[in-house]
């Protein structure tokens, strides 16, 4: 099968779409219209020529999409603000907004670092009453910070915003997936499809999970280091490289399939069924827009039939 070159994000109330260098937001506003925003974005990899270059371009596309991410869902949110100051200038507005986000966005990050990697391995340190061995701390660490992601995961799932995000997020994947395999887009062909998808944020934070635990089992077994300091500062440094090395991981599986692919893929598709659900035909209009405004999807699968 071969997969379009288009990817995106659920939104308040709505889905991003991307492809290339545009991008499209469509949102469904309280009096059910669907409003649409269709913008430019270059994305960091090409802006500083690291595009063909492995990991590297992962550790860029990865910010790249926490700043579109952030960008989009503000702009989406926007619509649901009734406290909004309709006195404060326009100019004033997006100056704050920019810097909202990039405060969000290195928050984000932080907190992440913080949840996903420091954590676990002081959680780990515990068990050195019972272990001196690195290797063993080293497991334990990986499936603390496997359960914490997990854990985390579902807890958010169950609250009631979050679930219509999830909601989106299946309708994001849907229409991808039908468009993937060559049926006319439309709401009931959509409805049809997977709402799980290789190349999907989830899939991708569960691979960050393993690489990490293989990539921090390797270092310190090569890099015994005593300093408790010094460990947490190896591991906010190769947080990057865990980013860029799982980026080409998801890319490889989401454009071949085979028997690997598919078992690589697995934990992915399992962690989607908590971060996807499935949505009704007007969340799946509102992908559809998204998609429409900025991908011909129609010559896509042209291609798909020569």
């Amino acid at each position: 099968m071969k997969y379009a070159n288009i990817g995106g994000q659920a939104v308040m109330e709505g889905v991003m779409m991307r492809h290339k260098d545009k991008y499209a937001v469509a949102v469904r506003k309280s009096n059910h219209e669907i409003e649409i925003k269709t913008d430019k974005h270059i994305s960091y990899g090409a802006k500083y020529h690291v595009s063909g270059i492995p990991v590297l371009r992962g550790v860029f596309a990865f910010v790249d999409s926490l700043v579109l991410g952030m960008t989009t869902l503000t702009w989406s949110a926007s619509f649901f603000d009734e406290e909004e100051d309709e006195k404060v200038s326009k100019e004033k507005k997006e100056t704050s907004d920019k810097i909202f986000m990039g405060v969000t966005v290195a928050f984000s990050l932080a907190l992440s670092i913080a949840l996903f990697m420091i954590l676990p391995f002081f959680i780990s340190n515990i068990f050195r009453k019972v272990t001196d061995s690195s290797l063993m701390l080293g497991v334990i660490e990986g499936l603390m910070r496997v359960l914490i992601f997990v854990g985390y995961i579902l807890t958010i799932s169950r609250m009631k915003d979050i679930q219509r995000l999830f909601m989106y997020h299946g309708a994001e994947h849907k229409t991808i997936n039908c468009i993937e395999h060559g049926e006319e887009l439309t709401p009931e062909n959509a409805a049809k499809y997977s709402r799980f998808h290789k190349r999907c944020g989830t899939s991708f934070l569960f691979i960050v999970m393993f690489v990490s635990i293989l990539f921090f089992l390797v270092f310190f077994q090569i890099f015994p280091i005593k300093s408790m300091i010094l460990k947490v500062i190896c591991r906010i440094l190769l947080v990057p490289v865990i980013a860029g090395v799982s980026y080409e991981i998801i890319q490889w599986a989401g454009w071949h399939d085979s028997g690997l692919v598919s078992i690589v893929s697995k934990p992915g598709f399992w962690m989607q069924k908590f971060t996807t659900k499935e949505p009704d035909a007007e969340m799946l209009e509102v992908a559809i827009a998204s998609i429409e405004a900025i991908y011909d999807w129609r010559e896509f699968q042209k291609e798909l039939k020569e």
